[in-house]
């Protein structure tokens, strides 16, 4: 029914005729442009899985503390891999490149180069190449403040140690699991670095532009 046809039927005078009809414009406007707010979690969960090799590419240097064994992880130089290493010890050593937008990493040894990685059967291997999704490996933080490393590559698929410090295949993982439990630890003897105040540049400038010098104590 037209806007016209409601008000001859009701009549009304003509100033509660302009109200009438705004009311219903207004409550016609608010329906068209209410929208659903951004799902962030669906967002970061989508960016996640598509690799990001320029804007968020951050490196960081920690070793991985196993729950089961009491050692850390090493990557040694016959591409090996086992959680038998001491705090400290120069295989131990391990350098962790993001993948992706979000919690995805790249995990090789910092003393032999290569890349922890984990084939179709389950196994744990070091690759000199670890530009395949077999060696990304996603972050997850788990309630007891422990991580645990899923393959980006076999879904429910975990790294893991027994007790003795040998890898345990993907295959018969679950995530509540203590043989998938680390915890991150810096090597011994590497500080993180303080923060330094920024040192501040002068930018171009014109005639219309007055210049300004910053300058910042180190």
């Amino acid at each position: 029914m037209c806007w016209r046809c409601i008000i001859e039927r009701f009549p009304l005078t003509t100033a509660l005729s302009c109200r009438f009809l705004h009311f219903f414009a207004f409550c016609y406007y608010a329906q068209v442009t209410i929208q659903s707010p951004p799902n962030f979690t669906q967002h970061v969960s989508e960016q996640s899985k598509v690799t990001d090799r320029v804007s968020r590419r951050l490196i960081r240097t920690y070793q991985l503390y196993s729950r089961t064994s009491g050692k850390h992880v090493q990557v040694l130089g016959n591409k090996k891999i086992n959680a038998m290493a001491e705090d400290g010890d120069a295989f131990a050593k391990l350098i962790v490149e993001t993948d992706t937008f979000g919690s995805r990493v790249r995990i090789k040894g910092a003393e032999t180069g290569f890349y922890i990685c984990m084939n179709k059967r389950g196994k744990l291997i070091g690759k000199r190449n670890g530009q395949g999704k077999d060696c990304v490996f996603t972050e997850i933080v788990l309630e007891n403040n422990y991580t645990a490393l899923q393959s980006a590559k076999y879904d429910g698929w975990y790294m893991a140690f027994t007790r003795r410090g040998r890898p345990r295949k993907g295959s018969r993982t679950r995530q509540h699991q203590r043989e998938v439990h680390f915890m991150k630890r810096l090597p011994r003897g590497h500080h993180v670095a303080e923060h330094r105040p920024f040192d501040f540049i002068n930018y171009p400038f014109n005639r219309r532009t007055k210049r300004t010098r910053h300058t910042g104590q180190r």
